[in-house]
């Protein structure tokens, strides 16, 4: 019924419980079969499908609780909001695609799109996990050094010394951190990987490093490295682990598999991430480090403002996690990341562009989204501000990547730099206190003023306020709209609504999909067709019509909004076996020919043909007579209200 909850201004719809909303979305993605794996950043649900044709995006973006869905990247995300952990946490209960798949690793599913996509998708779920964690380390590690240099602490007083190592001790023991999403991620024995991790950072080992002594493993030079806050090679080790597990495993028995294959593991990926992946991974990182570090030398103002500008692009398109082993890794190896930097005026243009909004818009639901969405903003949460605001607006987006672009010439003009990572907002400036901070304040002023200035000299479209005028589900078609309760408003004007397709008359409540039988969008009553004509029950005009041509709202011109919809979950046809002879905004008479539809190919193609004609707007009569005849035919009253 992905349609149905495209005519917003039809549905009357509960507010949702977080139970309600992960139980509609695990079925709407295609079920959990089909969810291969599921994370969650700070306002998105990430899901790697199995089919991404499964998924019913119409549907998913209209539950309440579901800001929109993007597509790409090799992920099919869906937009929440601050609710986003508790609906991923009741996901984990009412199913087990949480899980760690580590009993399914003889055959991992073979995902879908580009290498790029698939890359993003790989990051994403390695990262993702830790991001929480280390935002707030890394405002702790902050906030000591706010503390540490006005005097307010010593580094040697026990109390600092204790902050410290709580602020520190997840990048010192990132490699370990990483193992566990890693194995997760490649579907390998992750306590294998977590011990492959603890090789690297072993204190023998990392005494070696100090001696700077001559290490050989049965006489292979071992070039020694510091592997303590290290990305990329323990994700290479991992990645290799998980491919020699399932290796070992088509020639292990199972019945000495569970000891024999992580033994061999030990003994063998040790040892070569020690002799090879391990440099290999040091050199990588040490190089990505540098080319940033050039781009930003050579010209940091550019740099840093084209940085800004494209950031709320990439997040729109989930590219932004591309750059996240990017940014981790400048923090690992240089101690500070430029890069994070410039992404800060991007947020805080967009915080600029709602408030403009809020501050131009006459439409008062426009108003009260554009000042919540602000709120959220200033803490670093921008997908509610872009989706439901400036992106939806259009102009305010553009003012604020504008302004964006000035602001990060600023930053990067200061040499504004971060020394952890997190979601740049309020609560995290203390992550990029140092060298520069001054003008990164200066430049998050100039792109928040900016923006808000900008947008209000621009304007925008502004949105009808359907709060004025009576709404109609032309104006409710809106992608990202959201239903709203409508308040029943009794009138004296009875009208008949006619029989609009021959066939059986059957109660709405024996309707087999609850969206009609249990009322929700409306009181109505239900035809099981014997012909394959649909004709105008009133006298109105067409509001809403579907590319499938297998529903269709009038409104009458007593005020009635009327649903008729052919069949169940015949959406899936694509319009096939379906003809629309009218289109929206057209006017029709009480018997004109609106729809089309062969029949006996419906049925033949698995459907159930049974039709609810529905009352939208149902709430608005004191009375609502159904006919008591058990056949339907064109000509006949089927509904009176008044």
């Amino acid at each position: 019924m992905a349609e149905i909850w495209q005519v917003s201004s039809l549905i009357r719809i509960k507010t949702m419980n977080i139970k309600s909303l992960a139980e509609n979305l695990l079925r709407l993605v295609g079920g959990e079969s089909n969810v291969e794996t599921v994370v969650h950043c700070a306002t998105r649900l990430r899901f790697s499908l199995r089919d991404d044709a499964k998924a019913d995006t119409a549907a998913i973006e209209q539950l309440d609780g579901v800001i929109t869905t993007v597509t790409g990247s090799g992920q099919f995300q869906v937009v929440i909001g601050n609710r986003v952990a508790e609906v991923y946490r009741q996901l984990g209960e009412i199913s087990s695609v949480l899980d760690d798949h580590t009993q399914s690793r003889e055959k991992p599913a073979k995902r879908s799109g580009s290498r790029i996509g698939q890359l993003i998708d790989i990051v994403s779920a390695i990262f993702t996990p830790l991001l929480g964690a280390m935002a707030a380390a890394g405002v702790l590690k902050g906030l000591l050094n706010i503390a540490t240099s006005q005097g307010w602490l010593d580094k040697t007083e026990s109390t600092y010394i204790i902050l410290q190592a709580a602020s520190d001790s997840l990048f010192y023991f990132l490699p370990i951190m990483l193992a566990i999403t890693s194995a997760r991620r490649f579907q390998g024995n992750v306590f294998v990987a977590v011990s492959i991790a603890g090789a690297l950072i072993y204190p023998s080992m990392i005494d070696l490093f100090t001696r700077q002594v001559e290490v050989t493993f049965f006489g292979i030079p071992v070039v020694m490295m510091k592997y303590t806050s290290t990305v990329v090679p323990i994700i290479l080790s991992v990645y290799v682990m998980c491919h020699l597990e399932r290796l070992l495993n088509k020639f292990i028995h199972e019945t000495v598999r569970n000891i024999i294959t992580p033994f061999l593991l030990l003994v063998v990926m040790v040892p070569l991430t020690l002799v090879t992946l391990g440099p290999v991974g040091i050199y990588t990182s040490e190089a990505a480090a540098g080319v940033f570090v050039a781009i930003f030398s050579y010209n940091p103002i550019i740099a840093s403002a084209l940085f800004a500008a494209l950031w709320q692009v990439f997040v729109i398109f989930g590219m932004h996690w591309a750059f996240t082993p990017v940014i981790i890794n400048d923090i690992t190896v240089l101690g500070r990341s430029t890069l994070k930097a410039s992404t800060v005026p991007a947020v805080f243009a967009q915080a600029g562009a709602v408030l403009g909004v809020m501050f131009k818009t006459r439409n008062k639901k426009m108003k009260a989204l554009a000042g919540s969405t602000f709120i959220t903003a200033l803490f670093g949460i921008t997908e509610p501000a872009v989706y439901g605001v400036t992106l939806k607006l259009k102009k305010p987006f553009v003012c604020a990547v504008i302004a964006a672009a000035v602001g990060g010439g600023v930053v990067g003009y200061s040499n504004s730099a971060a020394i952890s990572t997190g979601i740049p907002s309020l609560l995290t400036l203390p992550i990029f206190y140092g060298e520069g901070f001054g003008g990164l304040i200066l430049g998050i002023v100039i792109s928040f003023v900016m923006a808000a200035v900008l947008t209000y000299i621009v304007g925008f479209e502004d949105p009808i306020d359907e709060s004025a005028t009576a709404p109609t589900p032309s104006s409710s078609l809106e992608k990202n709209a959201k239903p709203q309760p409508v308040t029943a408003m009794p009138v004296d004007i009875a009208e008949d609504i006619m029989v609009p397709v021959t066939g059986r008359v059957v109660a709405l409540e024996q309707v087999n999909d609850k969206v009609f039988s249990s009322g929700v969008v409306g009181d109505g009553i239900a035809i099981q067709p014997t012909e394959g004509k649909v004709y105008s029950p009133v006298d109105g005009v067409v509001t809403a019509t579907f590319d499938s041509g297998h529903a269709l709202h009038i409104l009458s011109d007593n005020g009635a909004e009327i649903l008729i919809h052919i069949g169940l979950d015949t959406v899936q046809l694509n319009g096939q076996h379906y003809a629309m002879h009218v289109k929206e905004n057209q006017t029709v008479k009480r018997g004109d020919l609106l729809i089309d539809f062969d029949l006996a190919a419906i049925e033949k193609a698995g459907f159930d043909t049974i039709t609810p004609v529905i009352i939208a707007n149902s709430d608005r009569y004191k009375t609502f007579h159904k006919t008591r005849q058990p056949a339907a035919n064109t000509g006949d009253v089927l509904l009176t209200l008044s």
